[in-house]
């Protein structure tokens, strides 16, 4: 057997001879990023050797003085001896204390405000079918020996009007003392269907006071659980961290064909609820002092992979053609049949799935933006680490998803991150001098560069010349920032180590540029392909939504200038939050916003751009900053042609 030592975690483990490093730290709940699942094409997952040897080798993905510092792959590293390992802070800090949207309080109240009035408008009611009642029983006599869920049963005929009760063997165990340990006195909580109820949880004495309800947003790289009082339908907390499932891969196609392996669904399973959602849950009711078995409604968001994982169902077929879904609307699921951190009897909700890559999270977003009612076209972007657009509005929706990659999370970016503290999340360039300005999160040192910091980088690079329109590095520019490697691949230096006092230099290489011209391709491309299947272009749209993760800081400019988002009027744009956080709390406190939740999964059209017969040759064309067809970006034109004159 052969000891690793992870010191950063100041944990030792247990091992066999030949057994690799990333599979290690995984079963040992070690997080290290690796974005590929392990298949060694990213490079995230350099972790330094500090004593012993291993069995690894070098690749492009490890500079020379990286490999002379000890930094290996852990994918790409079989332990063969007792080594002690050291995972950068960084790789934690991808998982820890990710920026997720609602750290601005006022923006994320106005966000909720806008769209609980869209809910008014339509004249929907803030109700739900769930209440607490106090009931005072008989106390059982000689005479009066009725059993003790027929005493309930006999005061909720007689008193609250109801034929009939349902219960489940869990609340059953728990009626025989808590009835007793409170004199009679009790309070249940129960769901109202006609003439009958289910009681969902019994408590000692009078507590009608307490009644909560769960909104949760499953993303591929992010996880929000919103805590609401279901009387007031106020939000009592949030909390968010990264989703523990990164560990198996950055995007969803990743993380499927890790479920194929043995273990591999319940592992993600596992990650998603025991690693994610319950600790999540867990700090909030310690925080508010919420006993959980009040927490009694859930509605939860999430891609149909994620929703289809979290219920530990396989979904090896989403990937394969024709892509088929093992389920698009919500089984009738309680606490118990997941194992979250709530009341076992507690009601839980999937908001409704389109398609295989069209999931609950879009349907909850569309309802929260309000497009099922709107009068106006408006065009729905989801910029995370998978690209979903819907385009419609209250007479037809249509919808598709992009293979952008999790390059708008940092993936595919040789020093990108998520938004997490000491990533760049906006970037300027001097013109004559090419030196950079960075703003961190965090204010910290810099670790690398998120999505909205990559957006600014490009575009400033166009801009200041640092690279022309296919996104390579100008070779005539004289400045240290710039420099070429061995292979001729150019790169820029976003910080020197000697700045800021940190390990390496921090660099953006063509290679970098290139992956994210691709994924801003497809955003654009998609939206170009689905509008243009109902036989309009750009001009027809009239508002842009875009929701999820990098879009708190998107810079719309600097967005359209290399061409992910349509050249059309600025005042057009608006950001939404957290689309699929905030559908999901408006389907928790009202009924009706349920069911228009779950009317939207029926009525929008999925378009399968993957069979389209122009979105390829409009994607390939896309791939160009901002685009080949330099017509479709006057703003671009005229800013490259007034340099040009310069």
């Amino acid at each position: 057997m052969i000891r690793v030592n992870f010191k950063s975690h100041n944990k030792e483990v247990i091992c066999s001879k030949g057994e690799n490093l990333l599979e290690i730290a995984r079963n040992n709940k070690i997080f290290i990023d690796a974005p590929c699942n392990g298949n060694v094409s990213c490079g995230k997952c350099k972790v330094k050797l500090l004593k012993g040897k291993v069995d690894t080798e070098k690749t492009l993905h490890i500079k020379d003085e990286e490999w002379e510092q000890g930094y290996i792959l852990a994918c790409n590293t079989k332990v063969i001896e007792d080594i002690e390992i050291e995972v950068p802070s960084k790789l934690s800090s991808s998982m820890h204390g990710m920026k997720i949207e609602g750290s601005d309080k006022k923006k994320d109240q106005e966000i909720f405000d806008r769209a609980k009035k869209i809910i008014e408008d339509n004249n929907f009611d803030f109700k739900t079918n769930i209440e607490k009642t106090y009931i005072e029983l008989d106390k059982p006599t000689i005479d009066d020996n009725i059993c003790d869920i027929d005493r309930i049963e006999r005061y909720v005929r007689n008193n609250l009007g109801y034929d009939e009760i349902d219960y489940t063997v869990e609340l059953l165990r728990k009626v025989p003392e808590v009835i007793r340990e409170s004199d009679f006195n009790v309070t249940i909580t129960y769901v109202k269907k006609k003439n009958k109820i289910t009681i969902l949880n019994i408590e000692p004495g009078n507590n009608e006071n307490q009644l909560y309800g769960v909104a949760i947003d499953i993303g591929t790289t992010s996880v929000v659980v919103c805590l609401v009082d279901l009387y007031s339908k106020e939000i009592v907390d949030k909390a968010s961290s990264g989703n523990a499932q990164i560990k198996y891969g950055a995007d969803v196609i990743h993380r499927i064909i890790y479920s194929t392996k043995k273990n591999g669904l319940k592992h993600l399973r596992d990650a998603v609820i025991d690693e994610t959602i319950n600790p999540l849950l867990e700090s909030i009711y310690i925080k508010n002092n919420i006993d959980k078995d009040n927490v009694v409604s859930l509605v939860i968001a999430g891609n149909t992979t994620m929703s289809s994982l979290f219920l530990g169902v396989h979904t090896d077929y989403l990937r394969q053609e024709p892509f088929i879904p093992p389920f698009l609307k919500s089984p009738k699921l309680i606490g118990k049949d997941i194992g979250l951190n709530v009341n076992d009897s507690a009601y839980i909700f999937l908001a409704p799935s389109v398609a295989s890559y069209v999931g609950g999270d879009i349907t909850a977003g569309v309802l929260s933006a309000g497009i099922w009612t709107s009068e106006e076209n408006i065009l729905f972007i989801d910029l995370g680490t998978n690209g979903e657009i819907v385009f419609g509005n209250k007479d037809y929706m249509m919808s598709c998803a992009c293979s952008a990659g999790p390059a708008f999370e940092g993936g595919g970016i040789s020093c990108g991150m998520r938004a997490s503290n000491g990533a760049i999340e906006k970037v300027s360039i001097d013109k004559e001098t090419l030196y950079p300005k960075l703003s961190i999160i965090g204010d910290d040192k810099p670790i690398g560069i998120c999505g909205s910091g990559i957006i600014d980088l490009i575009c400033q690079m166009l801009l200041s010349g640092v690279v022309d329109r296919r996104g390579k590095i100008n070779k005539d520019l004289n400045n240290d920032r710039i420099r070429f490697n061995e292979h001729e691949i150019g790169e820029y230096v976003l910080a020197f180590k000697e700045e800021y006092g940190i390990e390496n230099d921090i660099t953006v290489t063509e290679v970098d540029i290139d992956n994210f011209i691709r994924a801003k391709g497809a955003i654009y491309s998609g939206a170009a392909t689905l509008i243009e299947s109902l036989g309009m272009d750009f001009s027809a749209i009239d508002k842009v939504y875009i929701a999820g993760g990098i879009g708190n800081n998107l810079n719309i400019e600097n967005s359209i200038l290399i061409g992910l988002l349509p050249d059309i009027e600025r005042e057009k744009f608006a950001y939404i939050g957290n689309s699929s956080l905030v559908g999901s709390y408006l389907a928790l406190v009202s009924k009706e916003a349920k069911m228009k939740l779950q009317d939207i999964g029926n009525e929008m059209t999925y378009v399968e751009l993957s069979v389209y017969p122009t979105y390829m040759d409009e994607f390939i064309s896309a791939c160009f900053l901002p685009h080949t067809n330099i017509e479709q970006f006057p703003t671009v034109k005229e800013l490259l042609e007034n340099k040009m004159k310069i």
